[in-house]
């Protein structure tokens, strides 16, 4: 799969998916549909470069994301915790996955 830049993240989507060697991290973005795909694009520019594989999800269901204990729009979780909350910044993103890694 050819890597492409900074674009809205497709449902089930793995970002770096062709490094294997990579260790794979599941993401589950919880919020509004637009606040979610801002968030996506944002999350695709921001991590492509690192060493890390990201398979991808969107949860728009109001009671799911209440339930994991999300609440902010948008909120990403990472392997079943809330990791980034809110519509934060690309630089945020990169470090909090530096942070991760």
């Amino acid at each position: 799969m050819q890597e492409i830049a900074c674009h809205t993240m497709q449902e089930g989507e793995i970002l770096n998916e062709s490094h294997s060697e990579y260790p794979l991290y599941e993401g589950i973005l919880y919020g509004g549909k637009v606040t979610t795909a801002k968030f996506s694009k944002r999350l695709s520019c921001s991590i492509k470069h690192l060493p890390l594989r990201l398979k991808f999800y969107f949860e728009y269901d109001i009671l799911k994301a209440i339930e994991t204990g999300v609440v902010k729009d948008p909120t990403l979780t990472v392997n079943g915790k809330i990791f980034l909350e809110g519509l934060v910044s690309a630089e945020n993103i990169t470090k909090a996955f530096e942070q991760l890694i």
